[in-house]
């Protein structure tokens, strides 16, 4: 049987690192075994739905390169897509689970549900919904639905005995029925819960893998109930270990757990990304960390998928994405790093050459795109702050004099080219027996107020004559 795995968002917004790695690992899975990969829109969920969300979701599978066999926007024969246009279906199916004594009517108000809540806690238990609408006679329960009463359907559970499945992470697991609830399965307004629109939509699609995070390892021996229940065949199941944040939390807005365009818009590369979040919670046979998705594909091994909880690392996912950035092309660091030094410095006068020049310098040392503003910052800022370090440095008696022997060989320099800098350096070496940490320091540290950083002479050639006369003017004034 052909491998089919689906990916089943809610449109409740952008869409999380969380979630992105569940569809990661689903889509890796399902294309190492030759298989389709369905996108259904889980959308029953009304109050949190959000304009658009939809669109960010393709947008984001898009630009992480995860191809869709199956949606709404390319159907296949197992429509629709989209959870809400599938409503007489989940009712059809409810009413056939209640004629089969499999589900029931519940006729609870709010009222009764908080008596049996507040009654869990006087004992210290956990709320499970005691089932007293199973009991109601066929008069009562028709008399009721003819008058108009609210309702929603439940799932009957028996409470004796063990439900087992074999996971192909944790293997096999076990839930005691007596702690399963009779979970709603459709709700008063029409709509099917997650639980039981999931169960249904995922037999009729096909889909033969279902791939989520562990938080589900438990409930899944309700959908299991519900499969057999049915007469469907259970499908297989993936459960993903959870993912912390760097607070060993579990990851949230609060702890890192940014959107996938919060990062892109920061300058994060989408391969990078993918890269980064197939090794939280899963690794190669050889260890190796940096992956193409064709190669990610060619070697995803779920034996390989840690029971373990991954911590989200935002400097392993800088050291990943500064991987990416060294391999890019200059017009492709450009698009990365020029909306960020635009939306930070006026730039619509700078020269492209001298921009496309001052992008390539930080190459080797930059982490993400917007990184550049602060980096860079040294050549748009009109003074230059000095840390400890450098006052310190500064303070030295023959910094002073170096810094008089440049600024007299500047002064006099017509021609401030990479090639008349080296020639200026070389002589003030030779002229004037300065050499060593002593040539270079004095210069880097007035003409950027940086100990450390990029290449002397390409600074020194960016920043131009007049500002490394004005910086050396500033500092010469002051001693």
């Amino acid at each position: 049987m052909k491998e089919r795995m689906r990916f089943a968002p809610s449109p409740t917004g952008f869409m999380h690192i969380g979630n992105l790695r569940t569809a990661i690992f689903g889509y890796l899975y399902c294309k190492h075994n030759k298989g389709d990969f369905i996108v259904r829109i889980e959308d029953t969920d009304v109050a949190r739905k959000v304009e658009k969300a939809v669109d960010l979701i393709f947008k984001t599978l898009d630009l992480c390169s995860m191809t869709v066999d199956e949606s709404f926007k390319q159907p296949g024969v197992v429509g629709p897509y989209i959870q809400s246009e599938r409503l007489d279906i989940y009712r059809k199916y409810a009413i056939d689970l209640v004629a089969k004594k499999e589900a029931y009517y519940c006729f609870c108000s709010e009222a009764e549900l908080e008596e049996q809540r507040e009654a869990s806690r006087n004992n210290s238990s956990a709320f499970i919904y005691d089932g007293r609408c199973f009991k109601l006679s066929e008069e009562e329960i028709k008399m009721r639905l003819a008058r108009g009463d609210k309702y929603v359907i439940r799932q009957k559970i028996k409470k004796d005995g063990i439900s087992v499945y074999e996971d192909l992470v944790y293997g096999k697991i076990e839930v005691e029925n007596r702690v399963l609830e009779d979970q709603i399965l459709l709700k008063s307004d029409g709509y099917p819960t997650y639980n039981f629109a999931n169960v249904i939509d995922d037999h009729l699609m096909g889909i033969t893998t279902v791939v989520r995070g562990n938080e589900y390892l438990m409930s899944t021996a309700k959908y299991n109930l519900l499969y057999d229940a049915f007469g469907f065949p259970r499908p297989k199941y993936i459960h993903l270990p959870l993912v912390l944040g760097e607070d060993g939390q579990k990851l949230s807005k609060r702890n890192g757990d940014a959107s996938f365009m919060d990062l892109y818009n920061e300058g994060y590369l989408s391969e990078a990304i993918v890269n980064y979040l197939a090794l939280l919670g899963w690794s190669s046979a050889d260890n190796k960390e940096i992956f193409t998705m064709d190669e990610l594909i060619d070697v995803f091994d779920v034996k390989r998928i840690s029971k373990a909880p991954a911590t989200y690392d935002v400097k392993k996912l800088q050291w990943v994405n500064a991987h990416y950035i060294k391999k890019l092309q200059i017009n492709e660091l450009r698009d990365l790093t020029i909306k960020h030094l635009s939306n930070a410095y006026d730039i619509s006068n700078i020269d492209e050459i001298w921009l496309d020049r001052l992008i390539k310098l930080y190459q080797l040392e930059l982490k993400y795109g917007k990184e550049i503003v602060k980096l860079s910052s040294l050549f748009f800022e009109k003074n230059v702050v000095y840390n400890d370090e450098c006052l310190k440095f500064l303070q030295d008696n023959e910094v002073k004099k170096v810094l008089s022997v440049y600024y007299n060989y500047i002064i006099d320099m017509s021609d401030f080219s990479i090639e008349s800098i080296n020639k200026m350096i070389n002589d003030i070496k030779i002229n004037n027996g300065i050499k060593g940490k002593m040539l270079y320091m004095p210069i880097r540290v007035v003409a950027s107020g940086l100990m450390h950083g990029p290449e002397l002479v390409e600074t020194l050639y960016l920043l131009g004559k007049d500002k490394v006369i004005d910086r050396l003017k500033d500092y010469l004034k002051e001693v």
